[in-house]
């Protein structure tokens, strides 16, 4: 017979399986081992120098940060949270002791922020009051537009109406004055001469009755269509006046202007460890 391979047993399977499964748990521990082990070795305290230089990075990162969007205030009670997490981990490291002078330096500067940013908060707050204010003027401009608008066409109408009434009378007048015209060019009985003069004499009269009450009509209106328009400018120049700035106060609370003084307190900041470390490093050990 030729060779014939040995079909290994379940047994044997799960036995050779579990070996190396064994072995590398044993493994693990020996790596985990070494892990910890070199961990606590490498674990130190920060010296001054790294606390120092990191609580410097640290506030200088803070001091440019920007805002994304208004409301600005919103970012406000967690940048200076920040800050005075960044002070607090600088003070209580065991290789800073700060002086009197430093913690008043530091006060004073904290203190001087957190009132702009208080400040900004409030005219924060007036802007909502301002939108207010903006769409309350927008109404009354639209207001005062539409009445303008609504007496300019009754005073066009009436006008209008006026205006037609007095051609049609001249027109009538006129038609008149040529047939009395022709009355006396021809031969008309029972109508007399001077029949004839005073009924021309008084169409003439009336004709330029009317023409003059036209001229003062035109003249009447043109006066009321003035007025109004000043009545209507004195009514929108201190509502535009309003509305510019409402809109320029609106402008205004676009930009962040805590960003300049979040600046200046962290160069503040900046300033006093500094002169602290100076004052540390000047004094006989």
């Amino acid at each position: 017979m030729g060779y014939q391979p040995r079909i290994k047993s379940l047994r044997d399977m799960v036995r050779e399986r579990k070996k190396p499964l064994h072995e590398k748990r044993k493994s693990r521990k020996r790596v985990h081992g070494r892990i910890g082990k070199s961990t606590q070795e490498g674990r130190h305290t920060a010296t001054e120098r790294e606390v120092s230089e990191l609580t410097l990075k640290r506030l200088h990162t803070l001091g440019s940060q920007k805002f994304g969007s208004s409301p600005f205030s919103l970012h406000f009670d967690r940048w200076l949270m920040n800050v005075t997490a960044v002070l607090s981990e600088f003070e209580s490291h065991p290789n800073i002791s700060v002086d009197d002078q430093f913690v008043r330096e530091r006060s004073q500067t904290l203190s001087t922020i957190k009132l702009q940013l208080e400040d900004n908060r409030r005219k924060e707050a007036s802007l909502n009051q301002e939108i207010r204010n903006l769409s309350n003027c927008g109404s009354r401009l639209e207001q005062i537009n539409t009445e303008y608008v609504s007496i300019s066409r009754a005073i066009k109408r009436r006008k209008n109406v006026e205006i037609k009434r007095l051609y049609g009378s001249i027109d009538r007048l006129k038609r008149d004055l040529e047939m009395v015209i022709r009355m006396k060019t021809g031969f008309f009985r029972g109508v007399s001469r001077k029949d004839r003069e005073q009924k021309e004499m008084e169409i003439v009269q009336e004709l330029s009755d009317k023409q003059r009450e036209l001229e003062l009509f035109m003249l009447s209106c043109g006066a009321e269509q003035k007025e109004l328009r000043a009545e209507y400018e004195r009514k929108r120049e201190p509502v535009m006046e309003q509305i510019k700035n409402f809109r320029k106060i609106m402008r205004n609370t676009e930009t962040d202007d805590s960003l300049e003084q979040r600046w200046f307190a962290c160069e503040a900041l900046i300033d006093a460890i500094n002169t602290f470390l100076q004052r540390k490093a000047a004094q006989p050990h």
